[in-house]
């Protein structure tokens, strides 16, 4: 087995007991990189001596090994890295170079992680695709926005590579590249340094290829910062050798909005699971809240429309034909809003967590299906967020698992959602599911 094939956890222990080197492993990715990202497109930014160097500069430190050491891990294009361009997908943003990095970004360098380079993303993590081709078939999405940190991760050029959520940025791209996706509760993990969408519904996430490795990152990254207005204090210091708990668990599965309407390959998929949860001891209850998702999901967009409008006012006064269509219309839209409804949408989606509050914890999770179709075979759209959408709305933590392919051959998602701050719990849930489904498939790139 190649070294760029095994998962972040396995390369940390290698590499801890000197069966490898930095070296190696940094030479391993970069000729994965050299032989794919032509065809795949999902970087805009890599600096192959910079990344060989601090390969080099961590085989010769005699220290302490940190969590991360040598680790590759790329960075969707809107954290900060100082004296390193962050275009965030776009012409507004050509020449900006950032004078620090990002509090994940430090982070990660403390932990010794070894940054591979700029993923692409669409623009302002918005709506307009990148130009990333999904690596199961390149005539279809690979998702958005953080579509290069995807596909980057499920072709194997790295093992892990933070994205962003605003609506369902991650979980989505996760789902439509057959890899995990994991969005942490709002707050454990600073924005600060992260080019803002909507700093109500913002949050940092991250794509890797396996439930250990994702809980592995929230590891590093989890911490106050006072530099980040929603972040929290949070006392649980490891997740990734606490991922085996309690074997039985109480489970709401989602109908009425998640399950109409939806693809019927995926359906299907979804309720298999059901069946092998049930037969490993698993109580699962289907149920369909009473709760409006669609009124939440419009009341999210409206809230996005408006935040992302006030924070690109004084470039859009000047600036507005560089931006592409589909945002365009977007911030447009966002300034014609009036305060009464975004204030009503504020107020409702206050409201809806609430509720959902009450209803999640009944249960130790919830599932829905990850996306309601197929990666879509048009490159012009990223696909349906609405499934994640509400759950980002909220601050609920959720994480999107691989359980099986299409016909056709494209992968096909999970999410499990639970009540905020329960990250172990269902990282734990996910970790057990993940061997029970025992999702091994890759893309033939």
């Amino acid at each position: 087995m190649e070294l760029f094939e095994l998962t972040a956890f396995e390369l940390q222990g290698l590499i801890k007991n000197k069966s490898i080197t930095a070296v190696e492993l940094a030479n391993s990715v970069l000729n994965r990189y050299k032989n794919l990202d032509d065809k795949l497109k999902s970087w805009v930014y890599m600096d192959e001596e910079s990344f060989l160097n601090t390969a080099q500069s961590l085989d010769s430190d005699s220290g302490i090994n940190k969590p991360l050491k040598g680790i590759p891990v790329g960075l969707k294009d809107i954290y900060y890295t100082e004296s390193i361009p962050t275009k965030a997908g776009s012409k507004v943003y050509e020449d900006f170079v950032p004078e620090f990095d990002a509090t994940t970004v430090t982070k990660l360098k403390e932990s010794q992680a070894n940054i591979m380079g700029k993923t692409v993303t669409t623009e302002f993590a918005c709506l307009d695709p990148s130009e990333a081709v999904n690596p199961w078939n390149p005539a279809h999405t690979p998702g958005g926005s953080s579509s290069g940190s995807a596909v980057a991760v499920a072709s194997m050029m790295c093992p892990i590579a933070l994205g962003s959520q605003t609506v369902g940025s991650v979980l989505r791209p996760a789902a439509y590249n057959g890899i995990v996706g994991f969005k942490p509760t709002s707050g454990l993990v600073s924005r600060f340094g992260v080019v803002p969408v909507s700093w109500n519904l913002d949050t940092v996430g991250w794509l890797t290829r396996s439930v250990q490795d994702a809980a592995l990152t929230l590891d590093n990254l989890i911490g106050y910062d006072p530099n980040d207005n929603i972040s929290q204090k949070f006392h649980c210091s490891e997740f990734s050798n606490n991922l085996v708990g309690e074997s039985k668990k109480k489970v709401a599965l989602l109908t009425g909005y998640f399950t109409n309407d939806i693809d019927p390959e995926i359906k299907a998929h979804v309720y298999d699971l059901v069946k092998q949860l049930l037969s490993n001891g698993f109580e699962v209850e289907e149920i369909a809240p009473t709760v409006d998702f669609g009124k939440a999901f419009k009341d999210q967009r409206l809230v996005m429309a408006v935040e992302a409008a006030a924070f690109h006012r004084e470039n859009f006064k000047t600036k507005a034909d560089l931006y592409r269509p589909k945002l365009r219309a977007m911030l447009q839209q966002g300034l014609e809003y009036g305060a009464i409804p975004y204030s009503e949408a504020l107020s409702d989606l206050k409201q809806f967590k609430f509720d959902m509050i009450n209803f999640s914890d009944q249960y130790d999770f919830l599932i829905t299906p990850s996306t309601p179709e197929l990666p879509p075979g048009d490159l012009s759209t990223t696909g349906s967020p609405m499934f994640q959408g509400p759950w980002t709305a909220i601050d609920f933590p959720a994480i999107s698992l691989p359980i099986g392919l299409s016909e056709s051959g494209l992968p096909i998602g999970a999410q499990l959602i639970a009540s905020p701050f329960k990250d172990l719990e269902l990282l734990q849930a996910a970790y057990q599911i993940e061997s029970i489904v025992g999702f091994d498939a890759r893309p033939n790139c």
